[in-house]
């Protein structure tokens, strides 16, 4: 384990592995360098690349520090990217690539980009917006109710069947979503109003690649068509027979591609 110090004090976690140029992945709600999609992506890429993959503050082996702003998360890939050299590709996986849009609105040396189904689900222009899940999940939180929390976030906001959040109560793993469930009003923050931010896309100029499941829901293929046209210099890759929990080995393969050529 390595460790950088973000901005504003946080002590920040990350593993190092590979050769090459580096690249920094960024994980979505709940997980972490020990848990979640990173752990099976990170050697794939390695083979090409010098990855970084590291505990988002509050997270593992990282600490944290109040108030949360995602400005504060921002800089804390500032402060890999300037530990890996001072400029570094970027790949985030559902919130952890609407955190990569925020990243690359505000200007950091990043190379290119790619982001795998960033979650916005509500279009702006079809009602009204959806539940305020920040303040949802701060008042569960705030009774100490962890466990409630990871089911508000499970069923409510993922749309996963009750007997889903019940089942998963009775495995090893439901220890290690508890122990992150302070994070998810965090997701919540860096995903605003759940509706695409066209104007920090629309600034972003550096290559970025968008991709989507085939087999994923329309509200979560819509935006990332939407994402693709906004993007000033994207390219769009739709991933046939893949859903939000993609494949490491299908998702590596594009990266590569893209990050390479």
């Amino acid at each position: 384990m390595n460790t950088v110090i973000s901005k504003d004090g946080t002590t920040i976690a990350y593993d190092k592995i590979g050769n090459g140029q580096p690249i920094i992945l960024i994980d979505g709600a709940l997980c972490y360098r020990s848990f979640g999609p990173m752990a099976k992506l990170a050697p794939l890429l390695a083979k090409h690349f010098i990855v970084y993959w590291y505990d988002r503050r509050g997270r593992g082996d990282s600490t944290d520090k109040k108030p949360y702003s995602v400005d504060r998360e921002v800089e804390d890939i500032d402060a890999l990217i300037k530990e890996a050299g001072g400029s570094a590709f970027l790949l985030g996986l559902s919130s952890g690539a609407g955190l990569a849009i925020r990243a690359a609105s505000n200007g950091l040396n990043i190379k290119k980009m790619a982001l795998y189904e960033p979650p916005y689900v509500w279009d702006k222009n079809k009602g009204k917006p959806a539940v305020d899940h920040e303040s949802e999940l701060k008042k569960i939180l705030a009774t100490g109710n962890r466990g409630k929390a990871v089911k508000y976030f499970m069923v409510t906001m993922v749309g996963a069947p009750a007997i889903a959040a019940f089942i998963m109560q009775l495995m090893p793993m439901w220890k290690k979503l508890k122990a992150v469930a302070h994070t998810l009003p965090y997701d919540s923050a860096i995903m605003g109003n759940w509706s695409v931010p066209e104007e920090k896309i629309s600034s972003i100029t550096i290559p970025t690649l968008i991709a989507g499941g085939g087999k994923s829901p329309a509200t979560l293929r819509n935006p990332v068509e939407l994402i693709a046209k906004l993007l000033p210099n994207g390219t769009l890759k739709i991933l046939e027979g893949q859903t939000h929990n993609v494949k490491a080995e299908v998702l590596a393969a594009i990266v590569i591609e893209f990050f390479t050529k």
